[in-house]
């Protein structure tokens, strides 16, 4: 394996982590976060911004262009977890990228590389681990990327997808989306083999130090003892106290929680994500339990969104009721997120109302009161 170095003079080395939330992906970024050469901030997951995207018509309109930056950089307020000492003018974001090729990758990084830069960092990643499916678009921009694929036993990590309001409630829907997550990291693995680095997370709680150390070496960066001790990190215990998804961030993990999805998980959902991954199962060294015949019928997926759409009403309703801040601080994003959704299709039916750029003073401030 190569160690790809990095001089101070070049610009941060991009990195992405791949595929799919809910792997144990905060306990990798916090842990590699004690590198001084490394920085990676709490993700922006654009990924929910991309439904807008069309939205923004043609983005070689400066106005369009200019729109979509403050927009970003208004995303990037209200998200649950701040960058710290950043904040970000759009006029001056603009006017960096104008005359370079415009895309929302590209701008979404300028914020990434300016939030490392300011920490001292030689390597940037992003956790936006959905981005995988962006992965050509992102390697055109960023020629240098590398990527940290982190596989996790998809009965696991579909437990815990199924009890995240980020995910969809039920077993069919997030063993299909965990199929999808892994399909796109095949092509990635495919298409640039020596960009990628794969680590199971189940390695990762076996043999801690191990795995770090080759996380390091991949990077180009130097491996710091003090991952070892997660407790001394400040950014583990912030973020553990802001959601219940977090909560054992600032604990080292726990070996005996691997097999927790038998508990989790019926008899049927464990056959049911077997049917769906067990190749992956089988690739990945992750034993069989079922027979992997579940019924995957049309008719049963209409079932299984009909289940997840009211179960995530219930959800929301739960979380406003046992953990106020979190529930503020998601809304506060999703409502942003509708906004402009809104704003835009008006927009759409009715340019002449609206010849130019919005700015952020022009937004509904109610979007940006983030209680921290």
């Amino acid at each position: 394996m190569h160690t790809h170095s990095q001089t101070a003079q070049q610009a941060p080395r991009p990195v992405m982590m791949i595929p799919l939330r809910r792997c144990g992906s905060h306990a990798l970024r916090l842990r590699l976060n004690m590198a001084p050469q490394f920085y990676s901030p709490y993700p922006l997951h654009i990924v929910d911004f991309m439904p807008l995207l069309p939205l923004y018509g043609d983005l070689r309109d400066d106005r369009q262009y200019f729109r979509l930056v403050t927009d970003l950089c208004g995303l990037q307020a209200v998200s649950m977890v701040k960058w710290p000492q950043m904040s970000f003018d759009p006029v001056e974001i603009f006017e960096t990228l104008r005359h370079q090729p415009r895309s929302i990758h590209r701008i979404h990084w300028e914020l990434l590389m300016r939030a490392g830069a300011q920490q001292g960092a030689s390597v940037v990643m992003d956790k936006s681990l959905d981005n995988v499916h962006y992965a050509d678009e992102l390697m055109a921009l960023l020629p240098t990327m590398l990527f940290i694929n982190v596989v996790r036993d998809p009965r696991a990590q579909v437990a815990s997808m199924n009890r995240a309001i980020i995910h969809d409630f039920d077993t069919h829907l997030n063993a299909e989306t965990w199929l999808a997550a892994h399909r796109a990291a095949d092509h990635v693995m495919q298409r640039y083999p020596e960009r990628v680095l794969t680590i199971r997370y189940e390695d990762f709680v076996a043999q801690q130090r191990a795995t770090l150390e080759t996380l390091c070496h991949f990077l180009g960066i130097d491996f710091q003892p003090q991952m070892l001790d997660i407790g001394a990190s400040q950014e583990a215990r912030q973020i553990a106290q802001l959601s219940a998804l977090w909560s054992s961030n600032c604990y080292p993990p726990i070996a005996a929680n691997i097999d927790k999805f038998r508990q989790q998980l019926s008899a049927d959902d464990i056959n049911l994500i077997e049917t769906l991954t067990g190749d992956y199962m089988d690739r990945y060294g992750y034993t069989r339990l079922a027979s992997g015949d579940a019924d995957l019928s049309p008719r049963r997926r209409a079932e299984a969104v009909a289940r997840s759409d009211a179960a995530r009403e219930r959800a929301w309703r739960d979380l406003e009721q046992d953990n106020f801040r979190d529930y503020v601080l998601r809304r506060c994003r999703a409502d942003y997120l509708a906004q402009l959704r809104a704003r835009l299709s008006q927009h759409a039916v009715a340019p002449g109302r609206d010849n130019k750029p919005a700015t952020l003073s022009e937004l509904d401030p109610a979007a940006f009161e983030v209680s921290d």
